[in-house]
């Protein structure tokens, strides 16, 4: 595969505010990559400056091997589609979908095929005489990828498109989208503040946080392999414990509080670390073990039980998901927590 979109060293600043600290991505061709981050933390920047809407204080974007950074968005082979819909209410939808080749003034005939073609793509055949306010939310936004991928893009920029619909049908807009990436084979970078949305989406993440990226990897690697007590807790759900290290083997470390918590492959290490659990790896076994914990808080979740539970050896509560064919545990009862060595994730605390 090649690369079809590089950022280097980008940075950004409002006034002495900076937004951007050098950020440094490289996106292959046909790649669905996900900007994910809390608000504020500069993934639509960074995508704004792919897109052309703001030249970057420093630093540059390539496409498919092109320094487009000085160009304005009409002249990139991108398009992009927003959280609102901005479809035009005087026109119809095809009308809207078509606007973009009619001014580029491509034939009526072919701009009609094409029209056709990108609303069977995103499964609204025979909808293109209808008025955009007949539409629903998740119908609108249909429109909008219909009419940003008539163009043919290079890449495909996407904003939060789902942010404003429902769970229904944010649910069933990833459907489309995963099955829309497949068909057309196009690069597609997405921006999202939804961790859920992330893991469901895309081939990789990259993490933001204070205008830099701090983990770009696949889902998987940064689900199970986080990089930073951010990136732990801010993808997916977990537990992270402040300890400091006395001793370690290969199985496990020991805290200066004569704790033994397992976890493999850091023989040898001393000092402030996390240790980074998910609530699915969490498992109860009958009191009496090291890491003693009160359960305060038991919520059934149809194939699992969320519980929370009060370590105090660890200072915290803990959190566990545990599948509903296991013994339940109820409120007020003491259990003993434990977790599988090979699942524990243990990071540096600077």
């Amino acid at each position: 595969m090649s690369t079809m979109l590089s950022v280097t060293n980008l940075t950004h600043r409002f006034g002495q505010t900076e937004v951007l600290t050098d950020v440094n991505l490289d996106v292959e061709e046909g790649e669905f990559l996900t900007f994910l981050g809390p608000s504020g933390c500069g993934k639509t920047t960074t995508l704004r400056a792919i897109a052309g809407f703001l030249t970057p204080s420093e630093g540059r974007v390539m496409l498919d091997g092109e320094d487009v950074t000085a160009l304005p968005p009409y002249r990139r082979p991108v398009n992009m589609v927003f959280q609102q819909s901005t479809l035009f209410p005087h026109l119809d939808v095809g009308e809207n979908i078509a606007f973009g080749l009619r001014v580029a003034k491509v034939p009526r005939a072919e701009r009609h095929t094409r029209m056709l073609e990108a609303l069977e793509l995103v499964r609204l055949g025979g909808f293109e005489r209808r008025r955009t306010t007949e539409l629903s939310g998740g119908q609108r936004q249909r429109v909008n990828l219909a009419r940003a991928i008539i163009n043919r893009p290079k890449v495909l920029l996407l904003d939060e498109p789902l942010s404003a619909l429902d769970l229904k049908i944010r649910l069933e807009m990833e459907v489309e989208l995963r099955r829309l990436h497949r068909e057309l084979g196009s690069t597609f970078v997405y921006v999202t503040h939804d961790q859920r949305e992330a893991l469901a989406l895309s081939d990789r993440i990259a993490v933001f946080n204070h205008g830099e990226v701090v983990q770009c990897d696949t889902a998987e690697a940064i689900y199970r392999e986080p990089e930073s007590q951010f990136a732990a807790s801010f993808v997916g759900d977990a537990n992270v414990f402040e300890i400091t290290v006395n001793s370690a083997d290969d199985h496990a470390v020991t805290t200066d509080d004569g704790l033994r918590l397992p976890v493999t492959g850091h023989a040898g290490a001393s000092g402030p670390h996390w240790l980074v659990v998910r609530p699915e790896d969490v498992r109860f076994e009958p009191a009496g073990g090291t890491l003693e914990a009160v359960i305060i808080d038991a919520a059934f979740r149809g194939s699992s039980l969320t519980y929370r539970a009060e370590c105090a050896s660890l200072r915290t509560t803990v959190k566990a998901e545990i599948p509903d064919d296991l013994e339940a545990s109820p409120v007020d009862s003491i259990v003993t927590m434990t977790w599988s060595a090979d699942r524990a994730r243990l990071l540096v605390r600077d």
